[in-house]
């Protein structure tokens, strides 16, 4: 439950749509008369009960991406109780003005549900036994790590639930159901495929019934039908426990990972001086991971004080220095490294050191899986639900970009790696920008070699970039995401794509991009004219 909600004395906590309409009820029923309580289908969000005409009436107020709390099509607000004084000056959708607050008798505390307990005894197991910590050190890694750990334990705690029977096909789950004496109500679900799609197995009157669900909180779900049929044939009464061979996958999460957090967290890996590197830790093993204009990425192997990593290498091109180029070239690298060494959260590539030896390196995180545009390409068979979590990812760590006033600039699927099919980092810094406190864009002196497909109309016409721009090519990432690696606006030249834009026009949905993302695609593509 939200600790700050908690402390409201008009938050009932979990609390069914029947059982506020009767605390209302013994309240009086006065019109504008309201409570808040937790919502039962939204992740971190609650719902608002008002009396009015002697009905009740209930608004979802969903958390949104950035954190603030909005009733569907309303104002969005920083808190439930901000929203709540919002609608007492304002009806702004409402059936009247919130007047009176019904609030819970003294000494009563709000309602936790089972999951609440649930969650936190799950995050703390989780990370005792993911990192080995215990102590002082759990407690801090809970703490650092709370809003990440609540989100996963929610979307992955009901793989262990007894009612959770991982991929078996319906059959199966029929059998399991028929099988022996079950009372009615006895339940089981299942995955349906790799979409993030679940069917719920329900027993009556010996007869299994299947209802599909497109939904990730299956602990929320089920909570909410052992209260009430609300369409199924009765209330889920007691799980099917599944057998000791029923498969349940468990897909590896970025807190597994060597990179989630940065190598020098651990206090025994001593950051070294201005981050140089001895060319006696590091080496290179054959092969190329990618190529540009400044040179090579290798994968390379970093000796540390206890341990090893595998990291990714930037090397500059030496036949450049016979050209008469290294010097430009090497001050882009140290414009990257620089960025780079300014940066530290587990959704950006991090930079680990420099290293001068026989050519300049630039020693970076390694994501193994390379670009998401690339892979996406290759794999097709990623589901959308996949997709979703790691495009999620990425906006995450351009939510930091822009707290730390740093603007991307070259913002693309092609600069998102993957470090598993599960965790994106965004990378390639060269070309980005910190904005000055006192300023909200940066400005470039001229036109330069800059990915125009993905530019906002402003970088282009009056070389302004900032936050929003970094928007509008998050938009076009979506797009590259949804459309399994292809290509924005295939065929086209960046002049025709700026004429497109001034037109209206957009990209078309890609086809297994789902309605309400394209939405959210549209958004980052709003262009006022000015």
């Amino acid at each position: 439950m939200a600790e700050y909600a908690s402390q409201l004395p008009y938050f009932f906590g979990n609390i069914t749509r029947e059982e506020a309409e009767d605390y209302l009820r013994q309240a009086g029923m006065t019109d504008g008369l309201y409570l808040l309580r937790q919502s039962r289908s939204y992740l971190g969000g609650y719902a608002l009960s008002v009396a009015h005409g002697r009905k009740c009436h209930h608004y979802t107020i969903e958390k949104e991406l950035n954190g603030t709390y909005a009733i569907s099509g309303g104002t969005s607000h920083s808190n439930p109780a901000e929203l709540c004084h919002f609608h007492t000056l304002e009806c702004s959708g409402l059936v009247c003005l919130l007047k009176k607050p019904c609030n819970r008798q003294p000494g009563v505390q709000p309602k936790t549900g089972p999951f609440e307990d649930l969650k936190e005894k799950l995050i703390r197991e989780y990370v005792e036994q993911t990192w080995n910590l215990k102590g002082e050190a759990l407690e801090q890694a809970i703490i650092s790590q709370k809003p990440q750990l609540e989100k996963l334990i929610a979307t992955t705690a009901h793989e262990v639930m007894p009612w959770f029977h991982g991929k078996i096909s319906r059959e199966e789950s029929d059998q399991l159901l028929i099988s022996g004496v079950k009372p009615n109500g006895t339940f089981l679900i299942r995955e349906r495929d790799n979409n993030g799609s679940y069917a719920l197995c329900l027993l009556h009157d010996r007869k299994v019934s299947h209802y599909r669900i497109d939904r990730m909180l299956l602990l929320q779900l089920v909570e909410h039908y052992s209260y009430k049929p609300d369409g199924l044939l009765r209330v889920l009464r007691e799980p099917c426990p599944r057998t000791s061979s029923s498969e349940v996958t468990k897909h590896s999460m970025p807190m597994d990972t060597d990179v989630y957090r940065g190598i020098y967290e651990d206090p025994d890996e001593l950051r070294p001086p201005a981050v140089k590197i001895k060319r006696e830790q590091l080496a290179l093993v054959e092969g190329e991971l990618g190529s540009g204009n400044f040179g090579t990425v290798k994968k390379g192997i970093l000796r540390m004080v206890k341990s090893e990593r595998k990291v990714a290498v930037k090397i500059l091109k030496n036949e450049n220095n016979v050209q008469g180029e290294l010097p430009s070239v090497q001050e882009e690298l140290l414009r990257e490294a620089t960025v780079m060494q300014q940066l530290d959260n587990p959704y950006i590539v991090r930079m680990i050191g420099i290293c001068e030896a026989e050519s300049w390196m630039l020693v970076m995180e390694l994501a193994e899986l390379g670009p998401l545009n690339k892979f996406l390409s290759k794999n097709k068979d990623v589901s959308e639900k996949n997709v979703t979590e790691l495009v999620h990812q990425v906006s995450m760590g351009m939510k930091y970009l822009e707290e730390k006033n740093f603007v991307h600039r070259d913002l693309a699927a092609r600069n998102v790696l993957l470090v598993t099919q599960h965790y994106a980092k965004i990378s390639d810094f060269g070309l980005s920008k910190v904005i000055a406190p006192d300023e909200n864009y940066y400005k470039a002196k001229s036109y330069g070699k800059w990915p125009v497909k993905w530019y906002a109309p402003e970088c282009m016409n009056f070389y302004k970039f900032s936050s929003k721009s970094d928007v509008w090519s998050f938009g076009v990432l979506m797009w590259e995401a949804y459309s399994y690696g292809q290509k924005p606006y295939q065929g086209m030249k960046g002049g025709d794509v700026s004429k497109m834009i001034e037109s209206g026009r957009r990209l078309d949905c890609p086809l297994r991009c789902p309605s309400e993302i394209f939405d959210i695609m549209k958004l980052c593509w709003t262009y006022k004219y000015v």
